[in-house]
């Protein structure tokens, strides 16, 4: 751990005029322990539609959605209302001991979406928490089988994925940066296979179906080098988020990823924290891949950042074990189901549908899309561009022809991102870093809210061209 260093949310090495020292808080006015601690970011003041206002007057355009949060906006006066409705009848409870009406309408909504697909819904306060959720109901499904698999007690991740920052989701992803300083005390029972990444690793020439291929090999083969009756469950992000830069899946990946776990009798897990509840223009990303999940977690785009919620859908193969087992998830959280935050919710799960933002969302990211290609897609720096729906990565190189990440140390998505940020521009992404080998690599997202017109969509290509040009040239 001797060369160890820090590094931000997103994987951001921090500057050495960051690394602490014994005047730390001499000029810091805020008393908020701050990703930045020496540096206190800029203070919102309001938000409406796709703007975010600060202290100093100056709108900033959420292009980014928070961080792929916002799916309707800021200022709605419709979730606002719910949340007073709700606050009127009752504001909390504790779900173990008794259920709500808004838990019930959202968890309904939530299997509705499924077409029944996943029968249980266990609702949290964020998408670390529904990850963790997953990671316990998974070991307890295979003690709770008629004829219990014990010695099943690991879980296989991908590298360069993400699944929350929690002891237990750190260990199943593998952000190298985020995970750096904590690695002494994370779960060793968990290893990671590829990432499905095709713009760097499906070879010239290599077919698509050839390259899905090898990475099924691989997890069979990561089955066999731990013994297949000992692993849990594979898990995946549908759609890579901030780690590799919304990367979507090669045609045919999940599928084969899927038939090597059910093979082997293991759980599928798909992380939608990030992607799902609309992001990708279906309300599960997994529904354009022909797979359904044995579970399923979901966070962003649930509440839209109005209040924190998460949930975890169970499939029902899943859920009929532990009923026809204990009768009961040996698991609970002080806000599960909170009331408040499901009443949130659902009502935004009612403006997306009334609304006809899934469509909206098709339509308005099939044009962020090809603007982004138009405008940005022969740029030096830029190797790639990517997404789908309204999640979009541009992938930032050093060298256009060889695919060579820019250095960790210079930092690109960071300054893009700061750059964004000023007066000048006013418009917020979410960077990115690490994507290309665990440490280098550049990539800034965009995902803005479900309700974008085709001006908005102007609006964000043409500063998002500015910042580039102004920091690449």
């Amino acid at each position: 751990m001797g060369d160890y260093t820090p590094h931000t949310l997103e994987g951001q090495p921090v500057s050495n005029d960051l690394q602490p020292n014994k005047l730390a808080h001499k000029n810091v006015v805020s008393s908020v322990l701050h990703q930045q601690i020496k540096k206190d970011p800029p203070k919102i003041v309001s938000g409406k539609g796709n703007y975010l206002i600060d202290s100093n007057g100056d709108e900033k355009f959420d292009a980014s959605g928070g961080a792929a949060v916002v799916s309707i906006g800021h200022g709605n006066t419709r979730v606002k209302d719910a949340v007073i409705k709700q606050m009127d009848q009752v504001s909390y409870c504790y779900l173990p001991f008794f259920t709500t009406e808004p838990a019930e309408k959202l968890a309904k909504e939530l299997v509705d979406s499924t077409s029944g697909n996943m029968s249980k819904v266990f609702i949290v306060s964020s998408g670390t928490e529904a990850n963790e959720a997953a990671i316990k109901l998974s070991r307890q499904y295979f003690a709770e089988l008629p004829e219990p698999q014990m010695s099943r007690t690991r879980f296989i991740g991908r590298k360069q994925s993400y699944h929350g920052n929690t002891l237990g989701s750190l260990s199943i992803g593998y952000h190298q940066a985020r995970r750096a300083i904590y690695e002494p005390i994370l779960s060793q029972n968990t290893s990671q296979v590829s990432p499905c990444y095709p713009y760097r690793d499906q070879k010239e020439g290599e077919s698509s179906e050839a390259y899905v291929k090898k990475l099924a090999q691989e997890l069979e083969d990561e089955f066999q080098k731990w013994g297949p009756n000992t692993v849990c469950a594979f898990i995946a992000e549908t759609m890579s988020g901030t780690s590799l830069g919304f990367v979507p899946p090669a045609p045919g990946y999940l599928k084969a990823m899927q038939e090597v776990c059910h093979r082997h009798g293991a759980l599928f897990i798909l992380d939608e924290v990030m992607v799902g509840m609309g992001r990708t223009g279906t309300m599960h990303a997994w529904e354009q891949e022909g797979v359904v999940p044995d579970l399923q977690t979901v966070a962003k785009g649930l509440g839209a950042g109005y209040i924190p919620i998460g949930a975890l859908l169970v499939g029902q193969k899943v859920a009929d074990t532990l009923f026809q087992g204990s009768g009961a998830f040996v698991h609970s959280q002080t806000y599960q189901g909170h009331p408040v935050a499901c009443a949130a919710a659902y009502e935004v799960q009612q403006i997306i549908k009334e609304e006809g933002l899934l469509a909206n969302a098709t339509r308005m990211g099939d044009y962020l899309g090809k603007l982004l290609q138009e405008r940005l897609g022969g740029h030096k720096n830029i190797g790639d561009i990517r997404g789908r729906g309204l999640a979009w990565g541009i992938e930032f190189v050093e060298d256009k022809a060889s695919k060579k990440p820019f250095p960790s140390e210079k930092k690109i998505s960071g300054l893009i991102h700061l750059a964004g940020l000023q007066a000048k521009e006013g418009i917020s992404f979410i960077p990115g870093s690490g994507n290309a080998d665990g440490k280098n690599g550049d990539v800034v997202l965009i995902s803005p809210a479900y309700n974008m017109t085709r001006a908005d969509v102007e609006i964000i290509v043409d500063r998002t061209e500015k910042v580039v040009r102004e920091v690449l040239g």
